[in-house]
């Protein structure tokens, strides 16, 4: 994911994979394909939303708090919107789909992606001699 410059934002996405691959595995072998597939869904509504986010953020080049702000509010307003419609189209064309699985996986890789706050974007520290 070199198209995300954002640190926080990249190490979340792949968090948000690897919960993902975890979760359809464990179901794929506890439950059935169905809710396997189902929790695939939930979780790339989340993913391909958070991308979105990040790629927008990692876009920005204002340096002004405006301009931040602006893209801040733009990045979750595209966001929500992806959200909204990836809902829908799961919704719409997957009549198979396991509703337990699929809000699960969604609701936990949403609570995944707010643990970006935790995330230092400082990839070296400093260390000033005396």
């Amino acid at each position: 994911m070199p198209w995300i410059k954002n640190r926080p934002l990249r190490i979340i996405l792949i968090w948000q994979m690897l919960f993902v691959i975890v979760v359809a595995i464990v179901l794929g072998v506890w439950a059935d394909l169905r809710s396997a597939v189902s929790a695939v869904l939930g979780g790339m509504v989340s993913i391909i939303s958070s991308a979105a986010f990040a790629l927008i953020v990692s876009n920005h080049r204002g340096y002004t708090a405006s301009g931040t702000l602006r893209t801040a509010l733009r990045a979750e307003a595209v966001k929500i919107i992806f959200t909204v419609i990836l809902l829908w189209l799961v919704f719409k064309w997957y009549e198979d789909v396991n509703a337990l699985a699929f809000v699960g996986t969604f609701a936990i890789t949403v609570i995944v992606y707010s643990m970006a706050l935790f995330i230092s974007d400082d990839t070296k520290v400093t260390q000033v001699n005396k």
